[in-house]
């Protein structure tokens, strides 16, 4: 009976014949290689059509062809090296060896040498260098960044090597020095084994390793290149120093340069040696001379590397400081100071006087007329409710922004009003629904930051679908097909009609008209995308026509990290308005760096930072184009060659653009944090922390938070022009008053110029906490805010706003008041503090006229110093600590000013009106408070031309 193999078996246990199963495995083998391969296959087509359609085909290509040429080159070297030495090592093996045989004589003894081990041994190779070359191949960037190294013409003080060395050339060789040592390392291992296998490494009977000859050669011409590694590593710590954190700053410390760089250096000079003597062991017997030297190094690297600079860390730098440190702090102030650009800081003495005069005040209409009132988060509340029209639309952000508006230079916010598929009904979630039909956001919202309606709303520029200006701005191409919001992927231009947007009880509907998207008309395109996005229906519609066209990647995240992962996005795109009426999206965008040498690290472990590019988005056609604003930057001249054509030139930015050109707000953030710190220039100074500052804190709602920065139109000064300029205050350490004020400049030649009002330290200033506290203390405005808070209505204290004026600062704090039972704030009062006086109206205009004692109609009002004084109805008396404030209302008519009947009773008339819209505000009836409010505008109409 014959013999039965293994495979009989498995067949009779399985009860199939071999027939079936051979073809049932080939058949879902076959269908598994025909799905990974189509997968594959049509996530890299596809991928390549949409790099094709944005017009940025060498993003695909050059990641791609680098990887496949760092991957080869590493893993060929590898696989030559690792091979190399195994076969050499199955040819250096000796055929008989030495066996202890009867009578203890030593007898030869003939080695096998199956094929199979060498087919083991290539197969093994070759695994091994494919892993490595997958591995290395994610270092790409590493590669081309120093291949294509830009200068950044700042010099280490330590070594005087430009700081490009360090970003771009070292870890390049820091790379190559690993790989060299794992390299040798791994064939060293599976070397021993190789020779232990062949016998050719053996332990005699006095249990001394005994090698077969050639093999000592082979083994110590391997140590030897693991030495030069070794020495080549030393000298890469020695440079690494400028990383240092053992000293009082991040750099070389003093223990770093006379202690550990003395170590390192000598310690990569006994490598060498030991390699050399490696090299001279191959003609002589034993290992004494490579062993004392590798011995020497061990000592050296214990007791000199790690012993010694404890010690002089200990004994000579501790006791003395300041004294030792003063240099390497000096560096580290330089440096932090250079990589976070605030090396051409302006300071600005600035006397925060309070002598600000009407007259003066005037001259200064613009800031005041652009007083941000209006913040970003009440103002998403305010349009969520009233600009939504629909379920399925949303505004995710609202935007800082200005704007020429009827000739005005205004400080406006912008929201988009986006498609939310999300929030369709769910019957109405249809795959037709969600990518043919219901494709894209309409239309965007514009409104004055500090202009509110009676009823407390915004006043819109801009608003409703289709879009509808009061303004000399107009919406041509409303349609917003590429934004922050976006599903997976629509189709355009199909048979199916677009939902364009609601026009009363019935929609409109329209078809793509631009150029955005890929052309998807043919089979083999939708059989790719149909696997790409695991969809069938893409395949099957018979909406898709030859002129159709697939939108993805949709959302302005995707795009530009697709198209520039390589940099780092703020937190905040924005949307503009162009003068021809279409929109675009407006981005900005870092290089960064972790390598600067001597530069303090921060968030991330960054110690480097550009806002080099900014994104442009078109929010129709999804066109991105990248323009490079910091033509000096390296990290982006270094990108710019890696990927020809990405970046386009600063200066070819159109000037409608570039006039929407805002500083960036997570970088001022960065700078404003370092900047707290790195003001001190002194060593001496920095070391005792002496003028340390702080982020003061202010109230939000009930809520204290730190003081974000905030957008400002002012005039600066010396400047007579109001203009647009990022703020942030700061407070001493643990203190409460203000001691300095960081402006970033940005419009026209000014953009990204950075200033800093220092305030005095031989007087009080009051910082935003302060003055806070200062609101909360006010038995007016206290007690007028808490009868609010418990009439049905929450109180919102706003952001407070720190405005230069002038000489002077002046502090602006709005004030929301909303319903329990509803989600939308409305804009009531406006705090204003300056000096010593505080005081809350319905306007700036009217708290300015009462702080400086000049009402909006330019009669004189009486305000007792360090009093405030809120709306109350025309006669009454409002206590205000120890002293009162009467507000009375003079109505006088033609000579002598008597009060007619009919002017009498107008006033009892507005004074019922009021009460009736006080008592709705309690109430939370906001549908009555602005009817009694619109009455009580009539009646004042009338008021004002009988008393003319």
């Amino acid at each position: 009976m014959p013999k039965q193999t293994t495979h009989d078996r498995l067949q009779r246990l399985i009860h199939l014949r071999p027939g079936p199963l051979r073809r049932a495995v080939l058949v879902f083998g076959t269908l598994a290689v025909i799905i990974i391969i189509l997968e594959i296959f049509s996530r890299i087509w596809t991928n390549y059509l949409w790099y094709k359609e944005v017009g940025y085909t060498s993003v695909f290509w050059t990641p791609f062809l680098a990887k496949l040429g760092v991957g080869a080159f590493f893993g060929l070297v590898f696989f030559a090296f690792f091979f190399g030495n195994l076969r050499l090592a199955r040819r250096l093996s000796p055929r008989f060896v030495p066996v202890t045989g009867e009578g203890n004589q030593e007898v030869l003894e003939l080695v096998r040498r199956p094929k199979w081990r060498d087919r083991l041994l290539l197969g093994l190779s070759l695994v091994a260098a494919v892993i490595m070359g997958a591995a290395y191949s994610g270092k790409w960037e590493t590669v081309l960044l120093f291949l294509n190294r830009t200068p950044f013409g700042y010099s280490d003080p330590l070594f005087g090597k430009d700081a490009s060395f360090f970003v771009f050339t070292l870890p390049l060789w820091s790379m190559l020095v690993n790989f060299v040592g794992l390299l040798v390392l791994l064939t060293l291992v599976v070397l021993a084994l190789v020779y232990l296998l062949q016998r050719a490494l053996t332990i005699d009977n006095r249990r001394r390793l005994r090698l077969a000859p050639h093999v000592k050669a082979h083994l110590s011409a391997l140590l030897a290149l693991a030495m030069l590694a070794k020495a080549a590593d030393y000298l890469l710590q020695s440079w690494e120093l400028v990383y240092s954190t053992r000293g009082v700053t991040f750099g070389a410390s003093y223990t770093d340069v006379h202690a550990s760089l003395p170590v390192l250096r000598f310690l990569a000079v006994v490598a060498l040696i030991a390699a050399a003597l490696f090299l001279v062991n191959v003609r002589y017997r034993g290992w004494r001379l490579p062993m004392a030297a590798i011995l020497v190094m061990l000592l050296t690297w214990v007791f000199a590397g790690k012993a010694y600079p404890a010690i002089v860390q200990q004994y000579r730098v501790t006791p003395n400081e300041i004294a030792a440190e003063s240099k390497y702090i000096q560096y580290n102030l330089e440096a932090t100071r250079w990589a976070f650009g605030l090396s051409n800081l302006i300071q600005l003495p600035y006397p925060a006087t309070t002598d600000l005069t009407p007259q003066e005040l005037a001259r200064y209409a613009a800031t005041t007329e652009n007083v941000r009132l209006w913040e970003p988060r009440p103002a998403l509340s305010t349009y969520s409710q009233i600009q939504e029209i629909r379920l399925y639309y949303a505004f995710n952000d609202v935007d800082v922004d200005r704007y020429v508006v009827n000739g005005k230079y205004r400080e406006v916010l912008v929201s988009a009003r986006e498609l939310d598929q999300e929030q369709l009904q769910e019957q109405s979630k249809t795959w037709v629904n969600r990518h043919l039909v219901y494709t894209h956001g309409y239309g965007l919202v514009m409104s004055p930051v500090n202009e509110a309606a009676p009823d407390g709303l915004p006043v819109l520029f801009i608003s409703n679908i289709p879009p509808a200006s009061s303004i000399d701005l107009k919406v041509t191409r409303p349609e917003i097909y590429y934004g922050e919001l976006g599903n997976e992927f629509v189709v355009v231009k199909t048979a199916t009609k677009e939902f364009d947007y609601p026009s009363g009880d019935t929609n409109v509907f329209s078809t793509y008209q631009g150029a955005g998207g890929i052309p998807v008309g043919s089979w083999l395109r939708k059989l790719a995308f149909s696997v790409r996005f695991g969809s069938l229906k893409l395949l099957l519609s018979d909406a898709l026509t030859q002129d159709s066209r697939i939108m993805f990647r949709r959302t302005i995240k995707e795009r530009v990290q697709a198209l520039a992962p390589f940099l780092v996005y703020d937190r905040d795109p924005y949307l503009v308005l162009r003068p021809d009426g279409t929109l675009v999206w407006m981005w900005d965008a870092y290089t960064t760096s972790s390598r600067f040498p001597y530069s303090q690290p921060h968030a991330n472990n960054i110690n480097y930072i550009r806002g080099a590019v900014k994104a442009v988005i078109d929010a129709y056609d999804g066109t991105v184009t990248f323009y490079q604003v910091d033509a000096s930057d390296p990290l982006a001249k270094a990108w710019s060659k890696i990927f020809g054509g990405l970046f386009v030139s600063g200066d070819q930015m159109p000037a409608d653009l570039r006039a929407h050109m805002r500083y960036p707000e997570d970088l001022f953030s960065i700078q404003a944090s370092v900047l707290a710190t790195y003001h001190m220039t002194d060593p001496q100074i920095f070391y005792n922390k002496e003028d340390v500052w702080e982020i003061p804190y202010e109230l939000y709602g009930a809520e204290e938070i730190p003081v974000a920065p905030y957008y400002q139109v002012l005039a600066l000064p010396g400047e007579t022009n109001a203009e647009f300029v990022l703020l942030q205050p700061f407070s001493p350490l643990t203190k409460k008053n203000m001691t300095a004020i960081l402006v970033a400049r940005q419009d026209g030649q000014h953009y990204g110029k950075l200033l800093v009002l220092t305030l005095p330290k031989d007087k009080l200033v009051y910082g935003p906490a302060q003055v806070e506290a200062r609101i909360s203390n006010d038995p007016a405005i206290s007690s007028q805010l808490t009868l609010w808070d418990q009439a049905g209505s929450r109180v919102i204290r706003g952001n407070l706003l720190v405005v230069p004026i002038g000489r002077s600062i002046v502090y602006f704090e709005p004030v929301y008041l909303q319903a329990e039972q509803s989600p939308i704030p409305e804009l009531t009062r406006v705090i204003v503090a300056y000096g010593e006086q505080v005081v809350m109206e319905p306007t700036v205009k009217e708290a300015l006229a009462k702080v400086f004692g000049q009402s909006p109609a330019g009669e004189t009002t009486s305000t007792s110093s360090g009093s405030s004084t809120t709306p109350s109805p025309p006669g009454t008396t409002t206590a205000t600590g120890s002293s009162t404030t009467t507000t009375t209302t003079s109505t006088p008519s033609g000579p002598g000013s008597t009060t007619t009947p009919e002017i009498s009773q107008l006033i009892e008339l507005a004074a019922k009106h009021y009460d009736a819209a006080l008592e709705a505000q309690r109430r939370g009836d906001w549908a009555k408070y602005g009817e009694e409010i619109s009455k009580l505008g009539q009646v004042l109409e009338q008021l004002t031309r009988l008393t003319r």
